[in-house]
Formats: C-alpha cells, sequence, structure tokens
C-alpha cells in the first residue's frame, strides 16, 4: 500500500496555467459534444429540450457551458495540484560505460 510520507509543493503557476487553459478547451469541446447529442435526442424523438449552440439566446445553454467548462478546470487543476512535478533526471549521475 502506498501513502504519500513526502511533503507536498504548490505547483507551479505555468502549472495551473496550463491547466486552467486545457480545462477551458475540453469544457467547451464538452459541451459542444452534449449540445449535439442533445440536438440529434430532439430529432430524434420530437422532444423539445432546450439545448443548443446560441449560448447568448438560451440560459439552458449557457449553464451548461459553465458547468461543463468550471467543472473540467476544477479537474485539471486538482490533477495538477495532487500529481507532483516531474524531476529532470542528471545525465552525470549515469555509469561510464
Amino acid at each position: 500500500m502506498h501513502f504519500m510520507n513526502e511533503k507536498t509543493t504548490t505547483p507551479s503557476l505555468l502549472r495551473l496555467a496550463a491547466a486552467v487553459f486545457l480545462g477551458l478547451i475540453v469544457g467547451f469541446i464538452l459541451f459542444l459534444i452534449a449540445a449535439l447529442f442533445i440536438g440529434m435526442f430532439n430529432n430524434l424523438m420530437g422532444m423539445n429540450i432546450p439545448v443548443g449552440m446560441d449560448v447568448a439566446e438560451n440560459i439552458l445553454s449557457a449553464i451548461l457551458l459553465v458547468i461543463f467548462v468550471v467543472g473540467c478546470i476544477a479537474g485539471f487543476c486538482w490533477k495538477v495540484w495532487t500529481t507532483p512535478a516531474m524531476e529532470e533526471e542528471d545525465d552525470s549521475s549515469a555509469p561510464d560505460e
């Protein structure tokens, strides 16, 4: 069983900025995919679920977009915060052959 006995350090600002940027992109893509599937489901079943690509005119779409983006940003930031940064190996410590 593995327990984290080491003291975790705070991640660098660059890693957190990358997590936020990646969260924005992935959250927006997931929203587009969800809106596409909801639109296909609406057309297939003849239902009228008001989720579409027009975020400016539809409050439900805007809320769904915010949920996806905030969830992805929180997930990526949590992953960056809990995963230690990789340390580069020294080539000078390698045995000479």
